[in-house]
């Protein structure tokens, strides 16, 4: 739609411009629309230009989330609701798994990044901090493109060690041995606001190859660390974000508001959403400059690979949670093949509604 409005029909930008702005924040962290808006924004007006259209491009859908967020933490338990929201949760999981497909089919292209992207996903699933998996993963495939492949196969062992002790010990030993920034215990009904907004901030940094990528990280600090939702309520919020006229990624609204009210998704927001303005009105410039050098474009590219392990991992955490019984194995399956062969733009809308009003006949 972008492109659409901009090289097609107001022709103030060429089609060379926009393909090299976006390849730019393709290899970026944050979410890229929401970053092409903020860097256009800034070329017509300047740096006020890039926040009017970066606030116009996420508020709308931020408004909508909150309120239906409140409406769900407040309102929505009747009988109905919970079913449809049963009949949902498949095929939410059935839209992330499809999504890995899709995104590593971008990202995962060789036999380097197939390692770091399983081995990433096996310390998701044995509990070693994705910092560490992260940074293992883009040192490794860094190393494999500088023509050092022993260098790489020992940083990758080092990746599989931490595993293996992550395994032996059920993640105890490695989470006491190199703790989390955020990993201290707290409350566990709700967060603080600086825990909310250093969440949404590791997330916004943290997010490459689309925005499906935030996934994990705010899954594993809202239900796995700060235990502030359970993985049903956390597949309910992507359910909602699914069905709003919003980019994606809004659901870190949902996320914030159930650990701490409006001003939580407030500050989960705040943070998901910083970067993204910040790469884009301080340093565009020296950014893309820096993704034209090859070492640090494979150490992203790496890092990308070990972010789809990562929601691959998280997806299959999330299926065991939501997928037990035999109807909802039926909508997981019925949803997945409908979201590869449906491919119009109202699909994954279509397939959450379409879910949800099965869970209504069957679960109320």
């Amino acid at each position: 739609m972008i492109r659409q409005e901009l090289v097609e029909e107001e022709r103030w930008v060429s089609r060379d411009d926009f393909n090299r702005i976006l390849g730019v924040y393709q290899v970026l962290p944050g979410p890229e629309a929401h970053e092409l808006c903020v860097y256009f924004g800034m070329l017509a007006r300047g740096r006020i230009g890039g926040i009017l259209a970066g606030l116009g491009f996420m508020l709308p859908g931020f408004i909508l989330m909150l309120a239906l967020s409140a409406l769900y933490a407040g309102g929505l338990t009747s009988t109905r609701f919970q079913a449809f929201f049963l009949g949902a949760q498949p095929a939410v999981v059935a839209l992330v798994i499809r999504a890995v497909h899709r995104i590593g089919s971008a990202a995962v292209t060789n036999g380097w990044l197939w390692s770091v992207a399983l081995a990433v996903a096996a310390g998701q699933l044995s509990g070693v901090p994705f910092w560490m998996t992260l940074t293992l993963s883009g040192t490794t495939y860094l190393l494999a493109t500088k023509r050092r492949p022993g260098l790489a196969a020992a940083t990758l062992l080092m990746l599989l060690i931490l595993i293996g002790l992550g395994w032996a010990g059920d993640g105890s030993f490695v989470q006491r041995s190199f703790p989390a920034p955020t990993e201290a215990a707290g409350d566990q009904t709700h967060a603080s606001l600086p825990r909310l907004l250093v969440a949404g901030l590791r997330a916004g940094l943290l997010t490459f190859g689309g925005a499906y990528t935030v996934l994990p990280f705010l899954q594993r600090d809202a239900v796995l660390i700060g235990g502030w939702m359970t993985n049903a309520q956390f597949l309910d919020g992507v359910a909602l974000s699914g069905i709003l006229p919003a980019p994606f990624i809004i659901f870190a609204t949902f996320v914030g508001y159930i650990g701490g009210g409006a001003l939580g998704a407030l500050a989960l927001t705040f943070g998901v959403f910083l970067p993204a303005f910040a790469f884009t009105l301080l340093a565009h410039h020296p950014l893309e400059r820096a993704t034209r050098h090859p070492a640090i474009r494979a150490f992203l590219d790496g890092v990308t690979a070990g972010v789809v392990g990562l929601i691959a991992a998280t997806s299959l955490v999330l299926l065991a949670a939501s997928v037990r019984s035999p109807i909802a194995i039926v909508i997981f399956l019925a949803a997945l093949a409908a979201l590869y062969a449906w491919k119009a733009k109202a699909a994954v809308a279509g397939v959450i509604l379409s879910a949800g009003a099965v869970g209504l006949l069957i679960f109320r």
